[in-house]
């Protein structure tokens, strides 16, 4: 009975020194690659200065449904704050809404009317810090989709609205460092 006791001693006992070494080299700057525990945003950046997104599109009034959301965002789930003067702020985003479009997903067979569609959007956007002068973001690009029928009383500022929701995500995401 005896041995049994000392064998699963030795077991548990070596299951958590595997366990533990694990932990200790998974993680952090000397761990696996691709792997940190440091922080996902840049450092020293405490306030955001975001401008009015510009447009070149003809459907107007999208851009101020992005600046918003993206203002939005920010302040929801990143550690910076959004301030509404420049000269207050770490840094400065700014960006263009390049196009919103919309394109036929799916066509009923039999009257060839549309059915199903799609709004793009895709931004161009930039972020400046203010006190280095270094371009955390420098002019990339990011688009979203979104579908939207009409069948189901849906059009297409609907379908823009979330589309252009979905791109303010992604261009909050652009504001995290890489891996």
């Amino acid at each position: 009975m005896r041995h049994k006791k000392t064998g699963l001693n030795i077991l548990l006992w070596a299951t958590s020194s595997l366990v533990f070494c694990t932990a200790i080299s998974g993680c952090g700057r000397g761990g696996l690659e691709g792997y940190s525990n440091d922080w996902i945003y840049p450092k020293g950046v405490t306030t955001v200065y975001v401008e009015m997104f510009d447009t070149g599109n003809f459907r107007r009034g999208h851009e101020y449904v992005l600046t918003d959301a993206i203002c939005k965002r920010i302040e929801a789930q990143t550690p910076y704050k959004i301030v509404s003067d420049m000269d207050r702020a770490d840094t400065v985003l700014s960006g263009r809404l390049s196009s919103i479009s919309s394109g036929v997903l799916a066509t009923d067979r039999y009257t060839s009317t549309p059915i199903e569609n799609e709004a793009t959007a895709i931004v161009t956007v930039s972020w400046k810090n203010l006190r280095t002068g270094e371009l955390l973001i420098n002019n990339e690009r990011t688009h979203a989709f979104a579908s939207y029928s009409t069948l189901l009383g849906q059009d297409f500022d609907y379908g823009a609205k979330v589309a252009v929701n979905r791109a303010a995500q992604k261009v909050v995401e652009l504001m995290e460092e890489s891996w």
